[in-house]
């Protein structure tokens, strides 16, 4: 079985990576959650990324805070996509995480989005995206998706546009 796997640093990620979960719902795609900490349960975070690359894991989600390394340390264990979310917090809110994720060495590549609740969303499409290479009619649902949100801006602007 393909899906996607999404792993928290902690619980407190939940709260935004529930939005990630419910994008892949909406698509019908499979996933995984669980939380593991790449500073905290280190051996956990490795065994968690050889299981789930056996049962079928195509890419991984990788949210965290602080010091961030989590997507670094799945990218370490795994040559499938990895796709980092950085987490608001801390006492440069976030700043520490997005440079922790994005700051990855040559050869070793996390794609890193947003902090938050946009790059949350975003690393589900991205994780479809790439799924989507393989599978013509998540492709189709990807196409028809982008349909629908322009024609939601195009509605919205004929609500309140003036135009001469």
């Amino acid at each position: 079985m393909k899906f996607v796997s999404i792993i928290m640093g902690s619980k407190s990620d939940y709260e935004i990576m529930k939005e990630c979960a419910k994008v892949l719902d909406n698509f019908s795609i499979s996933y995984e959650l669980v939380i593991s900490s790449a500073h905290r349960s280190p051996q956990r975070t490795q065994k968690y990324v050889k299981q789930a690359q056996e049962k079928g894991a195509q890419v991984f989600i990788a949210a965290a805070g602080m010091a961030a390394h989590l997507a670094g340390v799945i990218a370490a264990h795994t040559t499938k996509p990895v796709i980092g979310v950085p987490m608001k917090g801390g006492a440069l809110d976030g700043m520490d995480a997005l440079l922790s994720t994005v700051q990855m060495p040559a050869g070793m590549p996390v794609a890193t989005l947003a902090l938050g609740k946009a790059g949350a969303i975003n690393a589900a499409y991205l994780a479809m995206q790439i799924l989507a290479l393989n599978d013509a009619e998540l492709a189709t649902k990807l196409y028809e998706d982008r349909i629908e949100k322009a024609k939601k801006v195009e509605m919205d602007s004929s609500e309140i546009e003036v135009i001469l």
